[in-house]
């Protein structure tokens, strides 16, 4: 039997009693990294043998553990911090649990998004959770534009030294949504910031410490349903004399959609601006 056990993501009375039950009997413990999991281990009188299992070694350690399991067996997964599978080690080992026909069970218990999202002051159903952004500028701006027309609540995990470009690139390509970020759950600095995402690109501008967790408003039903909705607008808003860089805030805000998207727009062949206009949103840059 594997057993998806979560450990506390701050404040240790968050520990159930059943998962320090499941850690004590298991025959063997599964964890992220050891250094980390024996403080807890320890504080709770737990003393099973462990095994380190992370994203370095993840397909390697899980055949040997699927061997043990196999033989009969009991394996707890423990990651640092949070359930298991949720932006941590666990995925491959279930899987291939679930393959072999092995019984998989997963404890109810602590996670951040959760938390988060309750106190966001957003909508919490539906959501959807994507966990941590490529790092990568094209790969992060593909993973965004993905979800930029869903009208879900959206949810990011967000490391503090990257926290400041990546909010700034989710303003750009999802205009200014409302959103909260959610530092330190569960912990003694807990903290949750709330207001329109450019808000909260300036109050990182200082940088940020924690576990953060970001917290994103969904699509309008304009911006989702309706592109024609946004063009129009654009169009009405350029014929009434708006400089190109006033309709590209506007619409950003309104609909939702990226500057990017209605800059080009814009300035395309059929654009309301796209006779006599050499310069888009008179930044002196092109758009392509």
């Amino acid at each position: 039997m594997l057993y998806i056990v979560p450990t506390p993501v701050g404040n240790l009375e968050d520990m159930t009693a059943r998962a320090a039950r499941v850690l004590s009997e298991a025959d063997f413990i599964a964890c992220e990294d050891t250094r980390t999991s024996l403080p807890l281990l320890r504080r709770f009188g737990i003393t099973r043998p462990l095994v380190a299992y992370h994203s370095f070694n993840e397909r390697g350690r899980a055949d040997s553990i699927l061997e043990r399991l196999a033989r009969g067996e009991s394996c707890a997964l423990i990651s640092d911090a949070g359930t298991p599978g949720i932006s941590d080690p666990g995925y491959e080992l279930i899987r291939r649990c679930i393959e072999a026909e092995i019984p998989v069970t997963a404890l109810p218990g602590p996670t951040a998004f959760v938390p988060a999202l309750i106190v966001s002051g957003l909508p919490p159903y539906p959501f959807l959770f994507y966990g941590f952004l490529p790092d990568g500028m094209g790969d992060r701006e593909r993973a965004i534009r993905s979800v930029a027309g869903l009208p879900w609540t959206l949810i990011f995990y967000v490391s503090p030294h990257k926290a400041e470009r990546h909010v700034a690139h989710l303003l750009e390509l999802l205009g200014d949504r409302r959103a909260a970020l959610v530092r330190e759950v569960s912990k003694i600095y807990e903290e949750a910031r709330r207001g329109p995402l450019s808000s909260i690109a300036k109050s990182l501008a200082d940088g940020v410490k924690g576990e953060l967790v970001l917290v994103v408003e969904g699509a309008s039903a304009d911006a989702g349903g309706a592109e024609g909705d946004w063009m129009e607008r654009a169009r009405e808003l350029a014929a009434a004399g708006l400089s190109s860089r006033e309709v590209v805030k506007t619409i950003s805000r309104e609909y939702s959609v990226s500057k990017n998207e209605v800059k080009t727009f814009l300035f395309r062949k059929d654009g309301p601006d796209s006779e006599g206009a050499g310069d888009p949103c008179d930044t002196g840059r092109s758009t392509t």
